[in-house]
């Protein structure tokens, strides 16, 4: 016995596709993934605010490894900064070498840190800036074309 192959009755985004024994296909016959009544303008549009969406989530995402490292850095710099003040705190006759020469690691530990916050201050001010400037471009860009569109259907 042999089984009948029969073809799906949806196709992509159409309710229904006919699939006819014929050997010759007209026009009216082809088969498209995309709903007919959506224009190419209108994908471009959906594209377009997706995109930007996506642009929202990236920039987000990078403000908050930002916050991330800044708290990162800042707890690393109140922690040396506890353990500086506790030998601060111990009067300078009852000092040993070893506590001088950790006061002097932290120091330069804490100054390192404050350093490379310093940086990723400036590192973030230079991203705003940047998509600061994306932006403007994008405004740019998205008013030329729609001057352009409204100039072509006049």
């Amino acid at each position: 016995m042999e089984k009948e192959r029969r073809s799906s009755k949806q196709y992509g985004s159409l309710e229904k596709t006919q699939v006819e024994g014929a050997t010759q296909k007209s026009t009216e016959d082809v088969v498209s993934m995309a709903d007919s009544t959506i224009t190419i303008e209108d994908i471009e549009g959906e594209l377009s605010k997706i995109e930007r969406i996506r642009d929202i989530l990236v920039r987000r995402e990078s403000e908050l490894r930002y916050m991330m490292d800044d708290i990162q850095l800042c707890k690393e710099i109140t922690t040396l900064k506890t353990e500086l003040q506790k030998l601060v705190s111990i009067p300078e006759n009852d000092k040993s070498n070893g506590d001088r020469k950790r006061e002097e690691e932290l120091l330069q530990q804490i100054n390192k840190l404050v350093e490379t916050r310093d940086f990723l201050v400036d590192d973030v001010e230079f991203e705003r800036l940047r998509e600061s400037e994306e932006d403007r471009e994008c405004v740019l860009h998205t008013v030329q074309n729609c001057s352009q569109d409204l100039a072509l259907k006049r």
